[in-house]
């Protein structure tokens, strides 16, 4: 494996991880959770802890039976549990609340790259005993510290295109690049969602993403993707972007409105939250000279590492886009603490954007600020 980048929700790992307490760490798969686990434990000794797989059959058989006897045998005199892709263990919430209950000083940890199954099964039996940390795809915030200017400058188009899932620092060429998000895309995109009760249909799912991936920054309707995708239906299409926003594939930024007659309020922009899947999924990894949709690239990739940023640094964020019947529009506004800071995103910095005319007779205390590939990175670290 690569030189370990340092990631930036180490601290708040270290910081929640309290005797009595579940710290829950979810992200997608391939982000990084094992490997932010194994350089979490190098502060302890190899008999200070004990560790689990979810998917490991051993694991399930010695979790099934629900009994504080069983749990203290077969964790011992360790006081410090992990168990990797916990959702797999059948009532793993119950078995949890019992051990942080009943074992004295138990601290665990619990993984998982499903939010659907994973909160649907520790939920309610943990309200107060658990505190929730997302990991993302590698933000420029953590590359930065690997990075000098002219480095991250010279690795945006690279980013653009391949997204920043860590194990791409492994490769070195386009072609291997491209081969392992193909193949992430093909081992692991559906894996989790198609292994909910019901979920069947594979390829309405990828046709799915195809046309979202080809909508990014657009509004979109849900209608017309029922339509365009044949034989399912529009609440059919809404549980598919549900659950893969679940599984950290995409998610959802609505319409702003303080309910001005302008304003469009009842549509939803979708994104990726990594470039390199929705590349992967349309099976375009050309050069940004040959490509149409760079705007488009330059403004999920701007989404989703400011996202990160506001996650890592503790920002309360409140994000969506804005735009008016006759067209006037911002990319994104971010409501804070009931501050309002609305921005647009510019691929070429010598074109010129103003602050529409509509936000600021309606909103006149927010800020207006221009997103462009001259001083990006001041927007995302």
């Amino acid at each position: 494996m690569q030189n370990f980048i340092p990631r930036a929700i180490l601290k708040e790992l270290e910081h929640y991880v309290r005797p009595q307490k579940v710290l829950i760490l979810l992200g997608a798969r391939r982000v990084g959770k094992t490997e932010l686990i194994k350089k979490y434990l190098e502060k302890y000794d190899k008999n200070d802890y004990i560790m689990f797989n979810g998917e490991d059959q051993r694991t399930l058989d010695a979790f099934a039976e629900r009994t504080v006897t069983n749990y203290k045998r077969i964790i011992g005199r360790q006081k410090l549990v992990v168990i990797d892709e916990a959702q797999k263990i059948p009532e793993i919430g119950l078995k949890l609340k019992l051990m942080v209950d009943e074992i004295e000083d138990i601290r665990i940890i619990a993984t998982g790259s499903s939010m659907f199954d994973l909160r649907n099964k520790l939920g309610e039996p943990l309200v107060g005993r658990e505190h929730t940390l997302q990991l993302y795809p590698l933000a420029q915030l953590e590359l930065s510290s690997e990075e000098n200017y002219l480095d991250t400058k010279g690795k945006l188009e690279e980013r653009l295109i391949f997204g920043s899932y860590p194990e791409l620092e492994m490769y070195g060429t386009w072609n291997e690049k491209a081969d392992y998000l193909e193949s992430m895309v093909n081992a692991y995109l559906l894996r989790d969602i198609l292994e909910f009760e019901g979920i069947k249909k594979a390829d309405k799912i990828m046709d799915l993403l195809r046309l979202l991936a080809f909508q990014v920054g657009k509004e979109v309707n849900i209608e017309e993707l029922a339509n365009s995708l044949k034989g399912i239906s529009r609440n059919t299409v809404e549980n598919y972007m549900d659950l893969l926003s679940k599984v950290f594939i995409i998610y959802k930024v609505r319409g702003f409105s303080r309910n001005l007659r302008k304003e469009i309020s009842k549509t939803s922009r979708w994104y990726f939250y990594d470039n390199g899947i929705r590349n992967a999924i349309i099976k375009n990894f050309n050069v940004l000279d040959h490509r149409m949709d760079k705007g488009e690239l330059f403004e999920n990739y701007l989404m989703s590492e400011r996202i990160k940023y506001n996650a890592y640094t503790n920002r309360r964020i409140n994000y969506y886009f804005w735009r008016t019947y006759d067209q006037q529009e911002l990319d994104l506004v971010e409501e804070e603490a009931g501050q309002l800071r609305g921005y647009e995103f510019k691929w070429n910095p010598k074109k010129k954007a103003k602050s529409p005319g509509a936000w600021k007779r309606a909103y006149p205390q927010a800020e207006f600020n221009v997103v462009n590939t001259d001083n990006y990175l001041d927007f995302i670290t």
